[in-house]
């Protein structure tokens, strides 16, 4: 039995972009397990709207707005906040993915960025968005874009020199035990 081309095209597309998408997701959220379920929510939205999507023009701006909007309807529901102190632990683990060791600092210190400042800064400097891509797919102005990214960028910065102690030890060397 062979597969629609439509649903080959969709299983095309997400093999290319999932991985980039789940990062995006966790970025804006911080746990793996959340950034995988906001990705599949919109990738279970971009599949049924898929034919007017790829005739419209770029599928990735249209999943990253709905990342976008999936995330912030996430945040909005109280009930959703609230986790155990239990989970607190396992929030920036994720068994299947690996980071760059080098990032470790950079992603502690965006998570201590507030979320809207984040999302701004995820979508220029992560995912390469001009101010007004940024502006349209977060529908706000260019000049609310700047501004966000002005201040979240000082704040990453704040956040960066006021480390948590656990991560400002002794740098590693090689060949150390």
């Amino acid at each position: 039995m062979t597969d629609h081309p439509r649903e080959t095209d969709f299983r095309t597309w997400v093999l290319e972009h999932r991985t980039r998408l789940r990062t995006t997701a966790f970025l804006l959220c911080g746990d793996w397990y959340l950034a995988d379920d906001l990705v599949q929510d919109a990738l279970g939205r971009l599949y049924s709207r898929w034919g007017r999507v790829v005739a419209a023009g770029d599928p990735g701006a249209y999943v990253r707005r709905i990342l976008c909007n999936l995330h912030t309807d996430h945040r909005r529901r109280p009930a959703r906040r609230e986790i155990s102190e239990a989970d607190v632990a396992t929030l920036h683990a994720h068994p299947q993915t690996r980071m760059d060791e080098r990032d470790d600092d950079l992603i502690a210190a965006l998570l201590r960025v507030p979320a809207g400042q984040r999302a701004v800064l995820v979508l220029r400097f992560f995912e390469d968005l001009s101010v007004q891509q940024t502006a349209a797919l977060l529908r706000t102005s260019p000049g609310n874009v700047k501004s966000q990214t002005c201040r979240g960028l000082e704040a990453l910065r704040s956040a960066l020199r006021t480390r948590p102690a656990e991560t400002a030890g002794p740098a590693k060397t090689e060949g150390a035990s």
